[in-house]
């Protein structure tokens, strides 16, 4: 299923920056249609739809390869319309700039990425995707994202 809304890259594509969709083994499953944005930390996170900042975590200063870090990983998550979510994974400890119902624009920098959870073999990157909630927090599957291109 493929996103009604239209995303732009979360992070500037530039000759140091890659998008893999396919290298991570956490693509599967209900999160088979995830985007990784291959970046050294710091790189600045933009908002990649309007939205309303619903969740967050940014106190983790732990990461690596290791799968048992995946609950260590700071993140935000927005909501946007057509009830999508999206999700900003990796970020750098307290590298968060939005709070709890912050309302933010398409581009606006929410954040800045790092290495905290599960990166795999991947290293810095940030771990991108939009998705629809069924029943529960636990019912997430990743959409396929449509991009703006800008």
């Amino acid at each position: 299923m493929k996103t009604k809304n239209k995303y732009i890259y979360p992070v500037k594509i530039t000759d140091v920056v890659r998008i893999s969709y396919d290298e991570s083994p956490a693509h599967v499953g209900n999160l088979k249609s995830s985007v990784d944005f291959i970046c050294k930390e710091e790189t600045k996170i933009r908002a990649a739809a309007d939205g309303i900042v619903v969740d967050l975590k940014s106190d983790s200063n732990a990461g690596g390869q290791n799968k048992e870090l995946e609950p260590f990983g700071n993140f935000i998550e927005l909501q946007h319309d057509n009830e999508e979510y999206s999700e900003y994974e990796h970020l750098k400890k307290d590298g968060i700039l939005v709070k709890l119902g912050d309302q933010v624009r398409k581009g606006q920098i929410i954040g800045y990425s790092g290495s905290t959870g599960w990166l795999a073999h991947l290293g810095p990157h940030l771990h991108f995707m939009v998705g629809k909630y069924g029943e529960s927090d636990n019912d997430y599957e990743a959409m396929e994202v449509v991009w703006d291109i800008q």
